[in-house]
């Protein structure tokens, strides 16, 4: 029924909001974020990097320490090692880097306590296999080393051919200028993401950190784990040199799987905090949704 006033008239209207001057609220935006090349790589790749971590304990509990130079014989100084000390009438676990030790009892150097504990660089649970096997754990690391770099070559080619390195990891000028980076690492600290059309793309800090990844860790990682081969320093001897010995490449080896552990982890916690759901799905199906208002568009 139409309004009437107190005389029976048809009330007039109330002041209307020229359309012009009307803010539209936030939309969903659906991209596709990540092809499928890049999804199905990066799968595999998880598969890959646990399983090698994990085989890659178990071999390095066959001698847990860590030399530079050429040999690293028992008798010569390690920067780094765990290992189970006698002290107090039992045993405690020793994590030794430079002169920095620091004990670990129950964890590394010894696991378990009292009549239980054994001795054991890294804890049978994050080992493969949990039992203390060099042969079985060199099986398991060689294998899905190689399937990684068949792997890592596949989205390498697929990555130059597409121009998905030089479109959306290559940063610009501005974007590596030290104001920027500073802004970047500020909103990442107060765990402020990009919004609306910033989050299209990765940001600076993303795009530096896969790039190194890419490009200087994975190639460290599989140089140095050819040059810890004696087969392979017989036909390519110069790795040898290239590395200062072989067991400055186990170092380096060593040095570069913890760095991309990190990575991963902080990888990771940033899927979760940004987004579990959205980003998941983004490397699952492809499809990214983006929140965008009128002032993004």
């Amino acid at each position: 029924m139409m309004a009437l006033d107190d005389h029976g008239q048809p009330a007039a209207k109330g002041p209307t909001t020229p359309d012009s001057q009307i803010t539209p609220g936030p939309t969903n935006t659906v991209i596709l974020r990540h092809s499928l090349a890049t999804r199905l790589t990066h799968w595999i790749n998880v598969l890959c990097l646990s399983l090698l971590l994990l085989s890659g304990l178990q071999i390095f509990n066959a001698h847990p320490e860590l030399y530079w130079g050429q040999y690293g014989a028992d008798s010569d100084p390690a920067w780094f090692s765990i290992s189970a000390v006698e002290a107090g009438g039992g045993t405690r676990g020793l994590l030794r880097i430079g002169k920095l030790e620091i004990a670990t009892t129950g964890i590394l150097g010894v696991s378990g306590t009292g009549d239980a504990a054994v001795q054991r660089g890294f804890p049978s649970w994050i080992t493969i296999p949990s039992y203390q096997d060099l042969a079985t754990g060199r099986r398991w690391h060689l294998f899905f080393a190689w399937l990684f770099v068949i792997n890592g070559s596949i989205y390498a080619l697929v990555g130059f051919l597409s121009g998905h390195f030089r479109r959306d990891l290559a940063p610009s000028g501005e974007e590596i200028s030290p104001q920027h980076l500073r802004q970047e690492i500020a909103d990442h600290a107060r765990l402020r993401f990009p919004k609306g059309e910033k989050a299209r793309h990765y940001n600076a800090l993303q795009k530096l950190t896969y790039l190194i990844v890419i490009f200087v860790l994975l190639p460290l990682m599989f140089t140095t784990g050819l040059t810890m081969s004696p087969g392979m320093d017989a036909g390519y001897p110069f790795l040898l040199d290239l590395f200062g010995g072989r067991q400055s490449a186990r170092s380096i080896h060593f040095i570069c799987a913890w760095s991309i552990a990190l990575f991963v982890l902080v990888h990771v916690g940033m899927v979760i905090l940004s987004g579990l759901w959205n980003n998941m799905r983004s490397m699952v199906t492809g499809r990214y949704v983006i929140e965008t208002s009128k002032g993004d568009r």
